[in-house]
């Protein structure tokens, strides 16, 4: 039995690791997906076959993520429950889709993967593991093994002497890509306590930011960002720059309790300093690009696709349609916005665009001969008529 296990070098997937290899008496081959981890991912070739896998493939798939999935889902201005950009969701329909691909390779029986029963990112895993071979055999262990809990993890790491970075004392759950990271569980599961001081890692705590604002130009081609301050960047590079410059200023932190898919609620601790600024400059750049009834149109979906996103729906055909309709909405949604980054606030400064639909004629407080201010009156009252109507009838309101 060969089993293709999804790894990152984190607790749980290190034990899982050498578990499944002892319990299915399978070979294990792991599979480590570069999605920016950055620093995570030193020595994991070497751990993972210290812990019991034959094989260990680790894949940049930076650009990919970049261009083909954190891009198309900021042209939708995805954002979960009004603040959540989607760091952690978005990764996983890629790690799944490369996943199968590495199972198919080596003739694999199963893929396997971390994911708790509780969380979201088994259904994303699965869903899309499904959609691409739907006759993949999946094991989940938190679904089926002994172990109650993180604690139990870190006993069995110990006792077994795997290498592992978390402790009883800092037990929360990290999870680190290109657009975020992401720390849930252990202490932060009191929705009352604040988050510990030494949290960050992908931005300054707000004392430690410059007391200067700093301003910051992106370049946006059909909606997809192409340049910062004026560099044209690989999108995987746009990322790594509007990153480097969010943390410097502390923008993107955020803490909330989400709805996760399965029912319950959830706190976690975000920090997305990039993916904030694009968000921000993105929408600017839309505002006088876009026709009005086509941004409300795009608008009106995206509670619906970051949805399709957070349950893990990214293959499915619903979001395929979606996206060609947003790839059409971005035609003209090209220019340059100008934002102001200061102690953990990004600001719009500015914003140009040669598609622009802003008119300074016709918008301006002074003299004009564009507009007629008298025709605002039959416009009002034609849109006032129905309400006349009502007000006249026997259906009082007031």
């Amino acid at each position: 039995m060969k089993v293709v296990v999804a790894y990152s070098g984190g607790l749980d997937t290190s034990v899982i690791v050498k578990w499944v290899k002892e319990t299915y008496k399978a070979e294990v081959v792991a599979f480590c997906a570069d999605v920016g981890q950055e620093e995570e991912l030193d020595g994991l070739e070497a751990k993972a076959k210290k812990t019991g896998a034959s094989k260990c493939y680790i894949q940049d798939l930076t650009e990919e993520f970049a261009r083909d999935f954190i891009f198309p889902m900021m042209q939708a201005n995805a954002i979960y429950e009004g603040v959540y950009l989607l760091g952690t969701s978005i990764a996983r329909p890629l790690i799944a889709k490369q996943l199968i691909q590495i199972a198919k390779k080596e003739k694999a029986d199963c893929i396997c993967h971390g994911a708790t029963g509780k969380g979201n990112d088994q259904v994303r895993f699965e869903l899309t593991a499904y959609a691409l071979k739907p006759d993949i055999k999946i094991i989940a262990p938190w679904r089926v093994w002994d172990f109650k809990s993180r604690s139990d993890l870190i006993k069995y790491a110990k006792d077994n002497k795997i290498p592992i970075t978390v402790s009883a004392a800092k037990p929360y759950s990290m999870d680190r890509n290109l657009l975020h990271i992401s720390f849930e569980g252990g202490i932060l599961e009191d929705p009352w306590s604040e988050p510990p001081a030494d949290l960050g890692v992908m931005t300054k705590s707000l004392d430690k930011t410059p007391d200067k604002a700093e301003y910051v130009t992106v370049e946006f081609e059909k909606g997809i960002p192409v340049k910062v301050n004026g560099k044209k960047l690989s999108p995987a590079n746009v990322m790594r720059e509007l990153n480097k410059l969010g943390s410097k200023h502390g923008v993107g932190r955020v803490d909330l309790v989400e709805n996760r898919f399965v029912g319950m609620k959830s706190r976690g601790v975000y920090e997305t300093p990039g993916g904030t600024i694009l968000n921000i400059a993105h929408r600017a750049m839309e505002s006088i690009t876009m026709d009005r009834e086509v941004m409300h149109l795009r608008d009106s979906w995206i509670p619906y696709y970051s949805k399709l996103v957070y349950n893990g729906f990214w293959f499915a055909p619903e979001r395929e349609m979606l996206q060609v309709a947003i790839k059409e909405s971005q035609k003209f949604v090209t220019g340059e916005v100008k934002v102001k980054l200061f102690k953990g606030a990004c600001y719009v400064a500015g914003r140009r665009s040669k598609y622009s639909l802003y008119d300074m004629n016709i918008a301006t407080f002074e003299k004009d001969c564009v507009y007629n201010q008298a025709d605002a009156e039959g416009f009002i009252k034609l849109n006032a008529l129905r309400l006349r109507v009502l007000a006249n009838s026997k259906q009082k309101r007031y």
